[in-house]
């Protein structure tokens, strides 16, 4: 049952991230996960220092509020300052990054804050969280139903904005001209993106949550040129990367995520590989 459970809970996570990855893939904004894993800590120690707990809840409600404080001020440095996406990305996460140490050094240098709740995780521990009734019944890992709904949660934004996000993705300028608010898809977009990446954290870490934010949709964008389909098949990758992954961690007795994280690029050099030797026989002009 072990097994079943950490398989779950990186399959929920692959598909999430797949899901919203897809669009970050087709935007450009591929790095946006990986600056909200390192710009969180602030989020982290303010939220201590705001509730005097170290309970998970507050930490990821700071950290969540921190990851879309975060996606807000890389759109403003490439607006305003009209900085290239990755620059923006570049310069908000590593200077949060470095604000959060800088509060750690002086407010809780000798407290032990928890921030690897956030930032590392570790997913062979999901099945140790069990949410248990009084009368002793076990309704599985916490992490799974939070995930389950983050889930949810995505596949019904993504349902009912699909018109707007298409839009928005693919022909920002056209979507003014009609009328539709390029701004308010955009924030909704790194809204999602934020709290996913945030509720993930905890329970796979911040490698696993980039890695599923990124590759899974960069495979399946090699393969496809329709978005419902690239939806679908960058979650069949993902969702495939979490099994094999946790297979070859037991195989080698290995880091679990590590593994899941590794299965990802291992179906992208297949793809990457078929791709290309497809590609070549198609531009071959036979001899006669």
């Amino acid at each position: 049952m072990t097994a079943f459970w950490i398989i779950l809970t990186g399959s929920l996570v692959a598909i999430c991230c797949s899901l919203l990855g897809s669009y970050l893939i087709l935007r450009r904004m591929a790095m946006v996960g990986d600056a909200i894993s390192h710009a969180v800590l602030p989020g982290i120690v303010l939220a201590f220092l705001f509730s005097g707990s170290r309970e998970t809840l507050p930490m990821l409600i700071g950290a969540a509020c921190l990851g879309v404080f975060t996606t807000v001020i890389i759109e403003l440095f490439h607006q305003k300052a009209r900085l290239q996406s990755d620059a923006a990305i570049g310069i908000t996460f590593t200077w949060l990054f470095a604000i959060g140490i800088i509060l750690i050094s002086f407010f809780a240098d000798n407290i032990d804050l928890d921030q690897d709740c956030v930032l590392y995780g570790e997913i062979a521990m999901v099945p140790l969280d069990m949410i248990v009734s009084a009368t002793g019944w076990q309704f599985g890992p916490r992490p799974v139903w939070i995930l389950g709904f983050t889930l949810l949660l995505i596949i019904t934004f993504i349902s009912i904005g699909y018109k707007g996000l298409f839009i928005t993705t693919f022909n920002p300028e056209y979507a003014k001209a009609i009328g539709i608010s390029t701004v308010f898809w955009h924030y909704s977009l790194m809204s999602a993106v934020s709290l996913t990446t945030v509720v993930s954290f905890e329970s796979v870490g911040a490698i696993l949550v980039v890695a599923f934010l990124i590759v899974p949709p960069a495979t399946a964008y090699l393969i496809v040129d329709d978005l419902k389909k690239m939806l679908i098949l960058s979650s069949i990758f993902g969702l495939l990367s979490a099994i094999s992954g946790y297979y070859l961690a037991y195989l080698i007795n290995g880091s679990i995520a590590g593994a899941m994280a590794t299965m990802t690029g291992v179906f992208f050099t297949i793809v990457f590989i078929f791709q290309k030797i497809r590609t070549k026989n198609a531009t071959q002009v036979p001899n006669f």
